[in-house]
């Protein structure tokens, strides 16, 4: 805050006439200092708050495949213009079933409505077993599919509390059948 401090100047006897008072002004600078520690708090906290996070990805180590039962198996196939393909179990019995089915990443209708039913689904086939636990997500990402759906695919497993999941290489009868799908 600015403060005008008076100075008088005493009149001398031999002048009759008066002299004119002088102003000086002092600026306060407490609530400029205090602003200022004020900035720089808010940018070290800010700093601190946005530090990037990362997804812990556990890669399978060399040697024999792990078997999976077919009923606790989710596969997540990404293709080109973000298309999303999932079945359940098996792939043959997927697809002479027609349940080899497309999907969208919408959070309504897409693949974390798929994940969620499937969860739900374990509950109830295994009550006192691993129940949705036991799931399986295989996420199998083609050549011309793009990284960030991808990552779209591992945070819904981590939305949804998916604890085993593995990113494979796409079977060619998986992608044989894509095609003819992308075909029709």
């Amino acid at each position: 805050m600015a403060a005008i401090i008076e100075n008088a100047v005493p009149h001398s006897k031999r002048k009759t006439f008066a002299r004119v008072k002088k102003h000086s002004l002092a600026t306060d600078m407490t609530p400029m200092v205090d602003l200022g520690f004020l900035l720089i708090t808010f940018f070290i906290i800010t700093v601190e708050l946005s530090k990037p996070n990362s997804t812990p990805l556990a890669m399978p180590k060399k040697g024999t495949d792990m078997p999976v039962a077919a009923s606790n198996s989710l596969t997540v196939i990404l293709d080109k213009d973000n298309s999303v393909y999932y079945y359940e179990g098996e792939l043959a019995e997927a697809i002479a079933g027609k349940k080899f089915l497309a999907t969208s990443f919408s959070p309504e209708k897409g693949i974390r409505q798929i994940i969620i039913n499937k969860q739900k689904q374990l509950d109830l086939i295994n009550p006192t077993g691993e129940k949705r636990d036991g799931l399986m997500l295989m996420i199998k990402a083609t050549d011309e599919t793009n990284y960030e759906n991808v990552m779209k695919v591992f945070d819904e497993a981590l939305i949804n509390v998916v604890k085993k999941y593995a990113l494979v290489k796409p079977e060619t009868a998986e992608l044989d059948y894509i095609r003819t799908l992308s075909h029709h």
